[in-house]
């Protein structure tokens, strides 16, 4: 049941403007890609609609989207489920984040001024902050930020809209392992900005692929400690 599975004040309130059918879409996507909604949970569409105060209608058609994008799972006689990734496409997803990430990283060695660097070294600072406080919710959050801050300062439009269409899955998949990664993956961010400073583009483009198989490697052996 949704109420013994969401954590208190965990669902949002639909207070953004636009068309209702949208607002709830990204409500439940969010849910899910946070892990609020964690896979394989059944998604009663009553109660669901209950909690964001809207008709069963709007939160159907989110379901149906949400289906046909492989975020949800809608079983003949069963209904919706949260879908639950196999192995092998957390691995070739985040296999494809490997070769966006290094070579936005690479790029924005070629490309970043002095504020973004600082700009991301900001980030490194509040991370490391999550993480002593063991506040795994920021921490993801900062995660997305530092990495999108690199997408942005590679300068490169097209890459930016590859690594956009990956980015809400990749965080549905870092967030089993953040509190595993921890302080680590912060040093290894803070390694890649230094190269970014230095305008080492190799070094930057290593650092960063070394960083991302990191994560892919405990995703992969996250329930082995």
């Amino acid at each position: 049941m949704l109420s013994a599975g969401l954590p208190q004040g965990s669902m949002p309130k639909l207070e953004r403007p636009g068309p209702l059918r949208e607002r709830v879409y990204e409500a439940l996507l969010d849910l899910i890609t946070t892990r609020a909604l964690h896979p394989g949970q059944h998604l009663v569409e009553s109660e669901l609609a209950g909690y964001l105060g809207v008709s069963r209608q709007p939160v159907r058609e989110a379901l149906q989207r949400l289906n046909t994008e492989g975020w949800v799972d809608l079983r003949p006689a069963q209904g919706a489920f949260v879908h639950e990734p196999t192995e092998e496409e957390a691995d070739q997803l985040l296999t494809v984040r490997t070769l966006l990430e290094a070579e936005a990283a690479r790029l924005a060695a070629l490309n970043a001024g002095e504020e973004g660097v600082e700009a991301l070294f900001d980030i490194v600072k509040e991370g490391r902050t999550a993480v002593a406080a063991d506040d795994v919710t920021r921490a993801v959050a900062l995660n997305v930020a530092f990495h999108a801050k690199v997408m942005e300062l590679a300068g490169n439009a097209v890459l930016a809209e590859l690594a956009a269409q990956v980015d809400r899955r990749v965080r549905w998949y870092y967030t089993p392992v953040a509190r595993l990664r921890g302080g680590t993956s912060w040093s290894e961010h803070s390694d890649v900005v230094f190269a970014i400073k230095d305008g080492d583009a190799e070094r930057a483009g290593r650092l960063m692929r070394e960083h991302t198989e990191h994560t892919r490697h405990s995703y992969r052996h996250r329930d082995e400690t």
